[in-house]
């Protein structure tokens, strides 16, 4: 049996909780194919209403190696901007990966900010190992998300002002 992996990692952001969570977290599904047109080619919720229990499902550009992912919102504290997901169908499920898991907490700062913290964790198939490089490469990835909604939202002053 492959031994899991997991790494932690923050992100820091001078947007607000709030609205990093909703935008990057809770409508990421919307907001991906918009400012990442080269990366996601299409997003949805395709089971429940976007939150705890929910699936969304992302297909990628080529520029992926591999074309889609399902995942499963399996907790969501939209008070205190927490959320855990299960990736259920594809990036690697079956063929890399076993289960993988993102645990996401964005707290505030005094600043006005906001810290992103990250657990993620992921059992390999049999076989399988992962190096730094790879975890480094899913880190700067998680980090582009948070970036890329971080620009969006600076850009968009009262978009994500009001809670999803």
């Amino acid at each position: 049996m492959a031994a899991p992996n997991s790494w932690t990692h923050e992100i820091v952001s001078s947007v607000a909780a709030p609205r990093l969570f909703f935008a990057a977290v809770m409508d990421w599904h919307t907001l991906a194919p918009k400012l990442t047109p080269k990366i996601v080619a299409s997003a949805h919720v395709v089971l429940g209403d976007g939150h705890a229990s929910s699936v969304r499902e992302l297909h990628f550009t080529k520029e992926m190696p591999f074309s889609c992912m399902k995942e499963r919102l399996d907790f969501v504290d939209v008070e205190k901007f927490e959320s855990k997901s299960t990736l259920i169908e594809g990036a690697g499920i079956g063929v890399w990966v076993e289960t993988a898991t993102t645990d996401i907490k964005v707290e505030p700062t005094a600043d006005g900010g906001c810290v992103v913290k990250v657990q993620w964790a992921c059992k390999l198939m049999p076989g399988v190992e992962v190096n730094d490089d790879q975890l480094n490469s899913a880190k700067h990835s998680l980090t582009g998300i948070f970036k890329t909604a971080e620009e969006y939202l600076i850009a968009n002053p009262e978009a994500y002002s009001k809670p999803i």
